[in-house]
């Protein structure tokens, strides 16, 4: 189980080596976290840097990750910023931006299988043979406290205080932070209804398996959640709520066309809840949502 204190802890890591990324109050009663202008574009990029830094050592080797997108960005972003040498595994499905992107990062990048979980499998067998640390995209207990210190970001931000958090879920890595940093406060699972890994768990009474497809799968499309977030939730009877593909297409469309935010698909399914009715807030009550990456083509977007 995260705690907050491992949160805290985290941050004192982390700073100076991330962004403290703004809130803006978009309505009434409703502030976005812009975590997509975060370094490399996400927020795993803080969990990722809180993960190396935690390692008692990096080995010769450096590091090895798997990754629909984000986490191999963030890994690779953190391995080039502490000298350090990356090879990320991604699916041949993953979007061109994000493996260019890796690229440019330095990154030695291998494209193994159609989903995350071929391309994870892939990676550590590598790691193991190579030596080099394997740096978990949202299963690890220094990765997880990372992501959660934007939570603590937003006690600071919303000094008027906030009821809920609406956070969209891959394999869970950021909603265990925000639970961890925020007790207290509400913090909603919000998934794609053709990616569910968390929701199926919480029915199941365990991480189980699940299909993945959809236009977030990218980013959400891990095919069991992690074991800390399944944990954190059940801790926190966190809610549970799935949005349509063509509601999270529609929220990522109205994100650019009233805050001229572009996002990419997975980002949008935690608005999606709002727009879509998914989640209905009470009255009065005061939502976060986080927007929580941005690596994506904006070509549609024109």
């Amino acid at each position: 189980m995260i705690k907050t204190d491992d949160v805290r802890a985290a941050a004192q890591r982390l700073e100076g080596r991330v962004r403290r990324t703004p809130v803006i109050y978009a309505a009434e009663n409703l502030w976005f976290k812009l975590e997509q202008t975060q370094h490399a574009g996400s927020f795993k990029t803080r969990g990722m840097v809180n993960q190396i830094l935690a390692a008692p050592s990096v080995p010769p080797a450096g590091i090895v990750a798997a990754s629909g997108g984000n986490a191999g960005l963030a890994a690779a972003y953190a391995a080039r910023e502490l000298g350090i040498t990356a090879e990320i595994y991604v699916p041949t499905t993953a979007p061109a931006v994000k493996v260019a992107k890796l690229g440019k990062l330095g990154a030695r990048v291998v494209q193994v299988g159609d989903e995350y979980a071929e391309a994870y499998a892939a990676a550590v067998v590598a790691a193991r043979s190579s030596g080099a640390l394997f740096c978990h995209a949202y299963d690890d207990p220094s990765m997880v406290a990372g992501n959660g210190t934007l939570g603590l970001e937003l006690l600071d931000q919303i000094p008027s205080g906030f009821d809920t958090v609406l956070v969209a879920v891959g394999g869970g890595g950021l909603i265990a932070g925000v639970i961890a940093a925020l007790p207290g406060v509400r913090v909603v699972s919000v998934e794609p209804v053709t990616s569910q890994a968390l929701h199926a768990a919480l029915a199941a009474g365990g991480p189980v398996d699940v299909p993945v497809s959809g236009v977030a799968a990218d980013s959400l499309g891990a095919r069991r959640v992690g074991e800390i977030a399944y944990d954190m939730a059940v801790f926190a009877s966190t809610p549970s709520v799935l949005v349509e593909d063509q509601a999270i297409v529609d929220a990522r469309r109205r994100l650019w066309d009233d805050y001229r935010l572009a996002v990419e698909h997975g980002t949008a399914a935690a608005y999606a809840a709002l727009t879509s009715g998914a989640y209905r807030p009470a009255e009065g009550e005061r939502v976060v949502v986080l927007i929580c990456g941005a690596n994506t083509n904006p070509a549609d977007l024109a």
